[in-house]
């Protein structure tokens, strides 16, 4: 087992799972160099009605983006154009992204509408606004600069053994603080959570950004400090708004939109995943197949998930089949599986337990738990020799995951992840 990069450790990444050397090079230098565009049943597609009626009556966009993360980019076209949007999955800002978006308002509907760094089209009308069981996955067409070479034909039948790890965006890239922030709320730790979002810091962090969260160490320099914040720390913005008026750390944190607040408790769970994955990796574990015990999902014909359930090596076919991790939430139950009790020793090492994951005093970001396939899932996997990669993934997983299998890179963050 290869050693992960150090900032991938602190996500809980701790291994490589292929044995390929690793090609270098670097991403995202251009944001049209990291195409990603969602996937989505096709019978809902064609079940579109162009004309609104008292049955189709809720509009479907395809909201095109760039430069912006999916949650901030529909915070924006709020705020420009009075249409509040729905999506099904987040995607990155150091992207071009295409994806699907509806709103249940049915009045003043624009055809096609720009602002800043989105441009949404109307593609027509459904009976029923959008869920995220409707996303099949991604397709990503992604450029590599400056590889040391570019023939991977041997890394490609290692795509099987990589595992499903959640990405460093999850965790807030250079800073990983998401997941530390959603540890402290689950904990109930208000105020340190709130300490933790406006002051933590990494060695990957950036120079501008540590030396402002180094004067927001101490809560003397708020007043200070908030008005003179970059645009790009909103979200410290609207917190220190709140502090600074005097509200308690559960008001401060309401101050956050709900769709980005809701993350610190997903990035915390994201972590516990990870950690269980390595764990799994380090005790040898296959992860491409199910083994008795193990909770599963049976792979349907349109590449989606269908219901999880217990393995049966009697009547159950391992290659339409992959195994199922429990995430933790206030829902988890150990049970005897191999994943659900390596899980249940990291919660007892964080001491977490499942019914924290119930937050009474903000219902709202109480997590249930769910589940989550083991292995990554890559499906018409095709490069050309300048490199130009093109995969399709599983809803939920991670092109960074499976780069950084290819690429290998000695830091991270340079290499643009």
């Amino acid at each position: 087992m290869l050693d992960s990069p150090e900032i991938d450790k602190l996500a809980g990444i701790q291994f490589y799972c292929t044995k390929f050397s690793g090609i270098g090079g670097s991403i995202k230098n251009s944001n049209k160099d990291f195409k990603v565009s969602e996937l989505v049943d096709k019978r809902f597609l064609d079940s579109l009605s162009s004309i609104q009626d008292g049955v189709s009556r809720y509009p479907i966009y395809i909201l095109e983006k760039n430069n912006i993360d999916s949650n901030h980019a529909i915070i924006e076209i709020e705020m420009k154009l009075g249409l509040r949007l729905k999506i099904m999955g987040i995607k990155d800002a150091k992207a071009y992204s295409t994806q699907y978006v509806s709103s249940e308002q049915t009045k003043k509907l624009p055809k096609v509408a720009k602002t800043q760094n989105t441009t949404i089209t109307l593609l027509g009308f459904s009976r029923a606004p959008l869920k995220k069981s409707l996303l099949c996955g991604n397709e990503f067409v992604i450029t590599v600069q400056e590889p040391r070479f570019s023939d991977i034909s041997s890394f490609i039948p290692e795509i099987k053994n990589i595992a499903n790890f959640y990405g460093l965006q999850r965790f807030g890239r250079e800073r990983l603080v998401t997941h530390l922030v959603g540890k402290e709320i689950v904990k109930r730790n208000f105020r340190k959570s709130i300490e933790l979002l406006l002051s933590y810091t990494t060695e990957y962090d950036s120079p501008v950004s540590k030396e402002i969260r180094n004067k927001l160490r101490d809560p003397i320099n708020y007043p200070h400090i908030y008005k003179q914040l970059p645009k790009w720390m909103d979200i410290e913005f609207m917190v220190l708004s709140a502090l600074v008026k005097g509200k308690e750390s559960i008001t401060a944190l309401r101050s956050i939109p709900i769709s980005i607040r809701r993350l610190f408790i997903q990035a915390y769970q994201a972590y516990l995943f990870n950690k269980c994955l390595s764990n799994a990796i380090m005790n040898g574990e296959d992860l491409s197949v199910p083994k008795r015990g193990d909770l599963c999902f049976e792979i349907e014909d349109n590449d989606s998930f269908g219901k999880v359930r217990k393995f049966n090596p009697t009547i159950d076919k391992a290659s339409k089949t992959v195994p199922a991790i429990r995430l933790a939430g206030y829902t988890f139950q150990p049970g005897k599986g191999r994943f659900e009790t390596i899980t249940t020793n990291i919660l007892k090492d964080e001491c977490v337990f499942p019914r924290n994951f119930y937050v009474s005093e903000m219902e709202e970001l109480s997590a249930q738990g769910g589940f989550r396939q083991a292995p990554l899932l890559c499906r018409d996997f095709h490069y050309l020799n300048s490199l130009v990669l093109s995969f399709k993934l599983s809803a939920g997983s991670y092109a960074t995951i499976l780069l950084r299998e290819i690429m290998k890179p000695l830091d991270p963050i340079k290499a643009g992840f």
